[in-house]
């Protein structure tokens, strides 16, 4: 079964660009789904991509967002309370 989820995530992930050209969002979604499939059946995705969100940041913050990911909420409120304690003058008050 998690090979055939693997080779279900890889066509849609190869399908993309050729669906990509019709009406709406339709490439958005194949490709989403076709890295959902890959990135709950393969370790080795897995591993990659958290590579790759901790490389960057930034990217990281929109997946979460995307997502959803409670993660992302405590990641920001952590965030938010350093830039809080950190007064105009650059010091810790």
């Amino acid at each position: 079964m998690r090979a055939l989820q693997l080779i279900v995530g890889v066509v849609l992930i190869l399908v993309t660009p050729l669906v990509a050209v019709l009406p709406g969002p339709v490439g958005i979604f194949a490709f989403a789904a076709g890295t959902a499939l890959i990135l709950r059946n393969s370790r080795w995705a897995r591993y990659r991509f958290a590579r790759a969100m901790r490389r960057h940041p930034r990217i990281r913050a929109l997946s979460d967002r995307a997502l959803r990911r409670p993660s992302a909420k405590r990641r920001r409120l952590r965030a938010d309370a350093v830039r809080s304690d950190v007064d105009f003058a650059g010091t810790r008050g």
